[in-house]
């Protein structure tokens, strides 16, 4: 699973050190092309993550998060573009709003 499957939840694990419910977006995509593709696909994951977080569906496929604190963990292969960065402020404004928290790594496997 990837960014490019918009409505998939790419993985959902819990952190054993800070004890949150990690729901992480595997983005192996490159922003040299295609960014603005790039960027509607991000926009598109990650409100497809709050839906999954604000409708329950969360609880109802993993009550084993249940009381964690929900980060949605974008994990991406490349460094953000400038506008991914952008988009990046403003969605973690709004999810924080929300009551969650969206973090972003950069991870360079091969």
């Amino acid at each position: 699973m990837s960014i490019e499957q918009v409505d998939t939840v790419d993985f959902v694990s819990i952190d054993e050190k800070s004890g949150e419910a990690l729901l992480t977006i595997s983005d192996h995509l490159a922003w040299d092309e295609n960014e603005g593709t790039h960027l509607e696909l991000l926009q598109d994951k990650l409100n497809a993550y709050v839906r999954f977080i604000e409708n329950g569906e969360l609880l109802r496929k993993f009550p084993q998060v249940e009381g964690k604190f929900v980060v949605i963990d974008l994990v991406s292969k490349f460094d953000l573009s400038d506008r991914a960065e952008l988009l990046i402020r403003r969605a973690s404004k709004a999810i924080r709003n929300a009551g969650f928290r969206l973090q972003h790594r950069v991870h360079g496997w091969n």
